[in-house]
C-alpha cells in the first residue's frame, strides 16, 4: 500500500494527488471485499446458528440514554434551585429583611445570567440552558423584590403588567445577546402574554373588556408566527405563540358567548356580539394565510354566527331561535363550490355551517322524540313512566321547520358531493320532520302514515334523479317503508310484535341473500339485531317491567349474535357492531336511574358476554372490555356495601394483570417487565401508599412495607426492572413516612431554603460534568471514525 511522504519531504502536487487516489481505491477494494465475505459467512448454514444470532442479535432497548440522563439531572438541579430561590425570597425572612435579599438577588441573578456565556463558550450547551432558566427565574424574583421595597403601595395587578412587559423586553434582548441558548426566546413570548390581560383587570374593564385585551394578544400572537422572520427565531416561537393564541383567543371567545348567553336584550348583546365578530375576523384571517389551519376557519364561522345571532336570541323562543342560527349558517356551507377562497377557509366554512346544522338537527330530533314518545301507543306509556312531565318536550312547529331546512340543506350537498352520505341523511330528516309535523297539529297517526307513502315515493324518485341507480332507490325506499310500519306498530301492542318480528325475520332473509351486494345484507344484518332488540323490549314491557330492567332481556341479543359468531358470515361484523349498541343501550338503561344492585349484575353479565366472544382468536380485544366489565361490577358491589379500603378496589384489578403480564413474558421473552407487571403492580402500590401516607395507625404501613420488600426482592432476584425500582421506591416512601417526624426535626434547624440549593447546585454541577464526559466520548467516537 502506498503511503505518502512525511510532511518535511514535499512532492508535486500532481504525484501527490496520484498517491491519494491510489490508496483511497484500495481502501475502497479492501472494504468491498470485507462486506462480501461478511454477507457469506451471515448467509452459511450452521448447526449452532451463531450466523443468524450474529446477523439479528435481539438486544432490550435502553431505558434511558446518556443524554436523557444528563437532562434529567440538569433539569432536576434547576428545578430545585429555583425552590430554594423562591423560599429564601418569600418564605425564608431571615436577619437579612427585604432590602438585604434583594441586594444578594440582585448578585445572583448577574452571576447567573453570565455563565451561560462562559459555558456555551466550553461547548456545555445543556448546563447553560439549565443555569439560563435558573437566572430567568430569579429574575421575575428581582422584580418582586423591587415592588415589596420600593413601590409596596402601587396595585397588584397594574404593577405585575408592567414588570410582565419589561421582561418580555429584556428576555428577548438576551436571547439576542446569546443566540445560542434556547430558552430565554419561548419564555419572553410568553411573558409577553400577561401585559394586556392584568392591565384589563387592573382597570376593571371587565368581562368583555378582559376578552378584547384576551384577543388582542391572541392576533398579535397569530401575527408573530406568520411574521416573525428568519427560520430559527421562527422554530423557536412557533409552538409558545400558537399555543398562546389558541388558548388566548378560545378564552376570548368563551368570554363573548357566556356574556352573549346573559344578555337579557339586543342591547346588552351588541358588545359581546362585536367581540364574537372580532374572533371571526381573526380566525379566517389565520386560515387565509395558513393553509394548516382549518380549525381557525371553523372556529371563526361559528364565532360568526354566533355573533349574528346572538342579538335576535333574547327576542325569541329558544326552538325558533335555532333556526334563527341554522338560517345563518347555512350560507356557509356554499363555501364547496367556491373555488376563489383557499382550502383551509373553504372547508373550515363549510364544516362549521355543516356542524351547525347537525346541531340544530340533534335538538329539534330530540324534542321531536319527546313529543311523539308522549302520543305514540307503547311509547307513550313508556314515555309516562320514565319522564316526570309529558310536556317537558313540546316543541312546536320550529322542530318540524328545523328538521326540514336541515333535510334541503343536505339534499342540496347530496347534488354536490359525489358521496351518498348527504343523500341518505337528507332521507332520513326529511322523512322525520314531515313525520313530525303533522303530529305536532293534533292529526291522527294513521293520516300521517298515509301522507308519508308519498314520501317514499318522493325518496326513490329522488335516489334515480341522483345517479344512485335502482339498488340504491330501491334501498332507500325499503327504509323509509320500515321506518313508518315501525311506527305504526307502535300504536298497538298485538302490531307491536307482529310488524317489528315480520321485519326482523324480513331482515335476516335479506342478510342471508348470497346474491343481494354485501353493503344491502350488512344494513339488513344490524335491522335484524335492532328489531330483535326492540322485540325483547316490547316483552319487558308486556312483562310489566320497570324500564331500567329491560336491560336484563336486551343482553339475551348481544349474547345470541355472540353465540352465532363465525356462522354469520361476511354479515358478523355488521351483525356484532349492532349486538354492541344494543349492549351499550342495555348498560345505560341499567344504570338509569341508578340501582347500585342492578347495575353491579347487568354489568357481570355484560362481562360474561364479552368474555364467551374473546374465545374467539379474532375477537381476543373483547377480553379487555370483559375485564373491565367485571371490575365495574365488583366495584360497583363493593361501593353499595360501604367498603372503604382501597385494597379491596385494586387487587381484583393487580391479581389478573400480574397474571395476564406473567403469561405475555412466557410467551415474549423480550417484552418489558413495565408493560408486564408495571400497570398490575401500580394499580394496588400506589393507592395503598397514598392512603398509607394518611394513616395514622401502624397496620397498613406495615403490611404495605413487607409487600413492597417481597416485590423488590423478586424483582431483584428475577432482574424484572419494574418490580424492583416500584416496589424499592414504595419501600422507601414508607421508611421516610415512618421516619418523617425525626426528618422535620432536623430540617427544621436549618434554613428552608439551603437542602434545596445545595442538591440543586450538586445535580447542576453532576449534570454538568456527565454532558463533558459526553461531549468528550462523542469526539472520540468521531475521531476513531476518521482512522478508516
Amino acid at each position: 500500500m502506498a503511503t505518502p511522504p512525511p510532511p518535511g519531504i514535499p512532492l508535486p502536487p500532481d504525484r501527490e494527488l496520484a498517491l491519494i487516489d491510489r490508496e483511497l481505491a484500495q481502501l475502497d477494494a479492501r472494504r468491498s471485499y470485507l462486506l462480501a465475505r461478511r454477507d457469506w459467512l451471515l448467509r452459511l448454514p450452521t448447526q449452532n446458528g451463531w450466523a443468524q444470532a450474529a446477523s439479528v442479535s435481539p438486544a432490550r432497548p435502553q431505558e434511558a440514554s446518556g443524554p436523557g440522563a444528563q437532562n434529567v439531572l440538569l433539569t432536576l438541579g434547576a428545578v430545585l434551585l429555583a425552590v430554594a430561590a423562591l423560599a429564601f425570597t418569600l418564605v425564608s425572612w431571615g436577619s437579612l429583611g427585604i432590602a438585604g435579599r434583594s441586594a444578594v438577588l440582585a448578585v445572583v441573578t448577574a452571576a447567573a445570567l453570565g455563565t451561560p456565556a462562559l459555558l456555551l463558550r466550553r461547548g456545555l450547551r445543556s448546563t447553560a440552558e439549565s443555569v439560563a432558566a435558573v437566572g430567568l427565574l430569579l429574575t421575575v424574583l428581582d422584580a418582586y423584590a423591587v415592588y415589596a421595597v420600593a413601590t409596596p403601595h402601587t396595585d397588584a395587578a397594574a404593577y405585575a403588567a408592567g414588570a410582565a412587559a419589561v421582561l418580555a423586553a429584556l428576555w428577548a434582548g438576551y436571547a439576542r445577546v446569546l443566540p445560542g441558548l434556547v430558552v430565554p426566546l419561548p419564555a419572553a413570548v410568553l411573558t409577553a402574554q400577561l401585559p394586556l390581560p392584568l392591565a384589563a383587570v387592573a382597570a376593571a374593564a371587565g368581562p368583555v373588556g378582559c376578552g378584547w385585551a384576551l384577543l388582542a394578544t391572541a392576533a398579535l400572537d397569530a401575527a408573530l408566527v406568520l411574521l416573525v422572520p428568519g427560520a430559527r427565531a421562527r422554530a423557536a416561537v412557533f409552538s409558545p405563540a400558537a399555543v398562546s393564541a389558541a388558548v388566548l383567543g378560545a378564552g376570548a371567545l368563551l368570554s363573548a358567548l357566556s356574556q352573549m348567553a346573559q344578555a337579557g336584550s339586543a342591547g346588552a348583546a351588541a358588545g359581546p356580539a362585536l367581540l364574537l365578530a372580532a374572533c371571526a375576523a381573526l380566525g379566517v384571517r389565520v386560515a387565509w394565510r395558513e393553509p394548516s389551519a382549518m380549525a381557525a376557519s371553523v372556529v371563526g364561522a361559528l364565532a360568526g354566527v354566533a355573533a349574528l345571532g346572538g342579538p335576535v336570541r333574547p327576542l325569541l323562543a329558544r326552538d325558533w331561535a335555532v333556526v334563527v342560527f341554522l338560517l345563518l349558517a347555512l350560507p356557509l356551507l356554499a363555501a364547496v363550490r367556491a373555488g376563489g377562497l383557499p382550502a383551509a377557509v373553504r372547508r373550515g366554512l363549510a364544516w362549521a355551517g355543516a356542524g351547525v346544522a347537525a346541531l340544530a338537527a340533534l335538538s329539534a330530533l330530540v324534542a321531536a322524540v319527546g313529543s311523539l314518545g308522549s302520543r305514540v301507543g307503547v311509547l307513550g306509556e313508556v314515555w309516562a313512566a320514565t319522564t316526570p312531565s309529558r310536556d317537558a318536550y313540546g316543541p312546536g312547529p320550529a322542530a318540524a321547520v328545523t328538521l326540514l331546512l336541515a333535510a334541503g340543506a343536505a339534499g342540496w350537498l347530496a347534488r354536490v358531493l359525489p358521496r351518498p352520505e348527504a343523500g341518505v341523511i337528507a332521507v332520513v330528516l326529511g322523512w322525520a320532520g314531515l313525520f313530525t309535523a303533522p303530529l305536532l297539529f293534533g292529526l291522527p297517526v294513521v293520516a300521517v302514515l298515509a301522507a308519508q307513502l308519498a314520501v317514499t315515493a318522493a325518496a326513490g324518485v329522488c335516489a334515480l334523479r341522483l345517479g344512485r341507480g335502482p339498488g340504491y332507490a330501491a334501498a332507500v325506499c325499503a327504509v323509509v317503508g320500515a321506518l313508518n310500519l315501525s311506527v305504526a306498530a307502535l300504536d298497538g301492542r298485538t302490531a307491536t310484535f307482529v310488524v317489528f318480528g315480520l321485519l326482523g325475520a324480513g331482515c335476516a332473509a335479506g342478510a342471508a341473500r348470497r346474491p343481494a351486494p354485501l353493503p344491502v345484507r350488512a344494513g339488513a344484518a344490524a335491522g335484524a339485531v335492532g328489531y330483535a332488540a326492540a322485540v325483547t323490549a316490547a316483552l319487558g314491557a308486556l312483562w310489566g317491567l320497570a324500564v331500567s330492567w329491560w336491560a336484563l332481556p336486551l343482553l339475551a341479543v348481544p349474547a345470541a349474535v355472540a353465540a352465532a359468531g363465525p356462522r354469520l358470515g361476511r354479515v358478523r361484523l355488521p351483525a356484532e357492531a349492532a349486538a354492541g349498541a344494543v349492549g351499550a343501550v342495555a348498560l345505560l338503561l341499567a344504570s338509569w336511574p341508578w340501582e347500585p344492585a342492578r347495575a353491579a349484575l347487568v354489568c357481570a353479565l355484560a362481562g360474561v358476554v364479552c368474555a364467551g366472544a374473546a374465545v374467539r382468536a379474532e375477537r381476543r380485544g373483547l377480553g379487555w372490555a370483559a375485564g373491565a366489565l367485571f371490575v365495574a361490577a365488583t366495584w360497583i358491589r363493593l361501593s353499595a356495601s360501604g367498603v372503604q379500603v382501597p385494597e379491596a378496589y385494586t387487587l381484583p384489578v393487580t391479581v389478573p394483570a400480574l397474571a395476564v403480564g406473567f403469561v405475555r413474558r412466557r410467551r415474549d421473552g423480550q417484552a418489558s417487565s413495565w408493560t408486564a407487571y408495571g400497570p398490575g403492580l401500580g394499580a394496588t402500590l400506589l393507592p395503598s401508599l397514598i392512603a398509607a401516607w394518611g394513616d395514622p395507625h401502624w397496620l397498613r404501613p406495615l403490611l404495605l412495607g413487607l409487600a413492597a420488600l417481597a416485590v423488590t426482592l423478586l424483582g431483584a432476584h428475577r432482574r424484572l426492572q419494574a418490580p424492583l425500582l416500584l416496589g424499592g421506591v414504595t419501600l422507601a416512601v414508607v421508611a421516610l413516612h415512618e421516619l418523617a417526624p425525626y426528618v422535620v426535626q432536623v430540617v427544621d434547624a436549618l434554613p428552608r431554603w439551603l437542602p434545596p440549593a445545595l442538591a440543586g447546585l450538586l445535580l447542576l454541577v453532576v449534570g454538568a460534568t456527565y454532558e463533558k464526559r459526553l461531549r468528550d466520548a462523542r469526539r472520540l467516537r468521531a475521531a476513531l471514525g476518521r482512522l478508516r
